[in-house]
């Protein structure tokens, strides 16, 4: 045995590993070496990618909370790309935006498989340690969470395991990679058991609904090998798993409990309005809680647990049995829809989309590259000149709340809002833009995110943006008991709650452009997600033509307060004669027109301003510096410095010559300044450029040619 085995064994390190291949690359899950204390730890590789997951659970658990105390972090480590962070205290900050959204994409298919009844508080966090070109850190944390709660001794009704899959060039495609990514029109990631997929998210570029269902199963046969995987793992080097308590019952206070309420509830759930309807089952549920509990025994959780699952039971009921919602609305209706645009004076775009309960008020603004959003990732440096920015007030649902930064729900909803709008935001070259699009939420009962796509789409519009085509968005739930299966059309909050899925399409007329599903229960066959499709699909035409009574087609003017941009094309040799020596021509036509400058690399120039004169002037002098010098040409030029051996005169913005003394008249001139000052404009002829660049100027020759073609006339 070497030395470095003896040592190993000391320490106790004993590393089990299982792969398999995935597009030519080996998948690897590994456990044994490192983050031992930790109640399960899994490092998952691909390529060069890399990424630590560890799961911990408090050995006790709460008997205070109502609902399961789990946390779930993805953070990402600069030196994962070779990079040193910027910024002053150069080490990782807060969390990024990336970092938050993947956070959430690894807690969703997570979470709903920890059993009932668990209730020690838990964390999850992912690290990235290496990362390459593959793309594929965010379902590696998926899968390596997964696995390191299969081997930890913490309950979990695992495996769960994610693929990135996208259609590239009409087929499909496991995995593609950071360069693939660009021109994918399809992008999903999707996690799934052995029995069904439960969830989706991603984007498209209008992608028909049968592609969607294609993809979405050729996904699920990957994650059924990668679950195997993890399995092996667990067979391997897995613990046991600690007991969990099962939920006692009381069964004859649960019929009390439903014998009190019953009635009364029957009532209260078929109350239309949601603030009504709670606060009818709030006090409801207050009456049952003062009737049954003593000064000796505070059975209230018990009750208000008992209170939830007759109100599930009821709301369910109705639909299976029915077909009736809590609304009164049937399964595949709409609620009632109200659009608005133009009411802002002072906005570049604003638009207000209410359906039910649920208002967006939705504003755009135009900027030039400046307002440019730069993001630092470990993928590289980029810039973002479409912003979709959500805010979810407490106002908007009836509570009083302290006002903070954005949560991970805003960030997420802002994110697949965004998501929904991009395929369809006109390219630089057609629309040389910055947008930021910002939704507040006025109210909220069902799908606030689905509501900021239709107002962003309006607002967008409103503002003159050239949109390919409008996008509207809808949430989708499903209620199964059994055989029986309902899908329900734009769910309100209650159905999201109570129901089995919650599942957000967005598009146009011709396809699918964002996709987010959550699925709660163990199995959602092909037929039914097919049939979900399809009354998605006919919800988003119905909601497109209630926008299109209202916005048909973008505005073909930009609002009055909205810069305007200017765009001209010079010669890319020509870029450092505007910018001048550390940037002195520019800024100096900068003050003279009071307009913003853009320049791109490849000669495109973009002259942002409010006043239509100003941004022709800055053209003007562009024009002029950029203006190819002959010789043998007269030009009108305006004397800039005068020295003892001559003048320097400008004969076009920012481009000067010499008029040496010799050549300023036929008659000998002793000074310079006996004929010419400062600011004196006059009539000159290059005569000469040298090697350097350098222009020789003659007074005299422009005069005599001036002379000539006078005669000649």
């Amino acid at each position: 045995m070497s030395d470095i085995e003896a040592e190993r064994q000391k320490l106790n390190i004993d590393p089990k590993s299982v792969e398999i291949e995935i597009r030519g690359e080996k998948l690897r899950i590994e456990t044994g070496e490192l983050a031992k204390q930790a109640d399960g730890s899994a490092v998952v590789t691909y390529g060069d990618t890399v990424i630590l997951a560890t799961a911990v659970a408090e050995k006790r658990e709460r008997e205070d909370l109502d609902f399961f105390p789990l946390t779930i972090d993805y953070q990402e480590k600069a030196y994962a790309a070779g990079k040193i962070p910027g910024g002053f205290f150069k080490r990782e900050g807060k969390p990024s935006e990336k970092e938050i959204l993947v956070s959430r994409l690894i807690d969703r298919p997570v979470r709903p498989l920890f059993p009932d009844g668990f209730a020690s508080e838990t964390q999850g966090i992912v690290s990235v340690l290496s990362f390459g070109e593959e793309n594929v850190s965010d379902v590696l944390g998926i899968i390596g969470m997964s696995t390191a709660l299969m081997i930890s001794d913490i309950p979990f009704n695992g495996p769960v395991s994610a693929v990135r899959v996208g259609i590239l060039d009409g087929e499909l495609i496991y995995l593609p990679n950071l360069d693939e990514a660009e021109r994918l029109d399809l992008n999903f990631v999707v996690a799934g058991t052995d029995e069904a997929v439960v969830m989706v998210e991603g984007g498209a570029n209008e992608v028909s609904e049968d592609k969607v269902l294609e993809a979405i199963e050729f996904a699920h046969k990957e994650i059924k090998r990668i679950n195997e995987l993890q399995r092996k793992l667990r067979d391997l080097c897995g613990k046991p798993k600690r007991s969990v308590k099962e939920v006692e019952i009381d069964e004859s206070l649960k019929t009390e409990v439903y014998n009190f309420v019953i009635d009364k509830m029957k009532e209260a759930i078929k109350i239309p309005t949601k603030l009504k309807r709670q606060e009818a089952l709030d006090l409801i549920l207050e009456e049952a809680i003062e009737h049954f509990c003593t000064e000796e025994e505070d059975r209230s959780r018990t009750i208000a647990g008992i209170f939830h699952d007759i109100e599930k039971e009821l709301v369910r009921g109705m639909i299976l049995n029915e077909g009736i919602r809590v609304d009164g609305r049937k399964p595949d209706e709409i609620r009632p829809i109200y659009c608005k645009v133009g009411f802002l004076p002072r906005v570049h775009g604003s638009g207000l989309f209410v359906r039910g309960e649920t208002q967006a008020l939705v504003a755009v603004t135009l900027g030039s590259s400046e307002d440019e959003q730069k993001i630092d990732a470990l993928e590289g440096e980029s810039f973002k000149s479409f912003m979709l920015h959500y805010n979810f007030p407490p106002f908007s649902v009836g509570e009083v709340k302290r006002l903070g930064s954005p949560g991970r729900r805003e960030i997420g909803h802002g994110a697949l809002a965004e998501r929904a709008l991009k395929p369809l935001i006109p390219p630089k070259e057609k629309f040389p833009y910055t947008i930021r699009v910002v939704s507040d939420i006025l109210e909220s009962n069902g799908s606030s995110s689905m509501a900021t796509v239709c107002g962003a789409s309006l607002a967008l519009m409103d503002a003159g943006v050239p949109l390919e085509a409008p996008v509207a968005g809808v949430a989708m739930g499903l209620i199964v008991e059994g055989d029986k299966a309902v899908i329900l059309s734009d769910i309100m909050g209650l159905e999201d709650h109570l129901g089995d899925m919650d599942f957000k399409v967005t598009g146009t007329r011709r396809g699918v452009t964002a996709f987010q599903m959550d699925v709660k229960i163990a199995g959602i066959t092909t037929d039914i997600m097919k049939k979900a499709l399809e009354q998605a699909r006919q919800g988003r035409l119905y909601i497109l033509d209630r926008m299109n009574e209202v916005m048909p087609l973008p505005r073909k003017n930009l609002s009055p307060h909205a810069p305007r941009v200017f765009t001209m094309q010079i010669k890319p040799e020509k870029i450092r004669d505007v910018i001048g020596v550390g940037g002195k021509v520019i800024r100096s036509i900068i003050d003279q027109t009071g307009v913003k400058i853009d320049i791109s690399d490849t000669g495109v120039i973009n002259i942002i301003s409010n006043d239509e004169a100003s941004a022709n002037k800055a053209k003007e002098i562009i024009e002029g510096i950029v203006r190819e010098i002959e010789v043998g040409q007269i030009y009108m030029g305006k004397v800039k410095r005068i020295v003892d051996f001559g003048a320097f005169v400008e004969v076009a913005p920012g481009t000067e010559g010499l008029l040496h003394i010799s050549q300023i008249s036929d008659k000998r001139i002793n000074k310079v300044s006996d004929v010419l000052k400062v600011g004196d404009e006059v009539l000159v002829k290059v005569i000469e450029i040298d090697d350097l660049g350098r222009l020789k100027l003659s007074r005299k020759e422009a005069m005599r040619s001036s002379e000539s073609q006078k005669h000649r006339g």
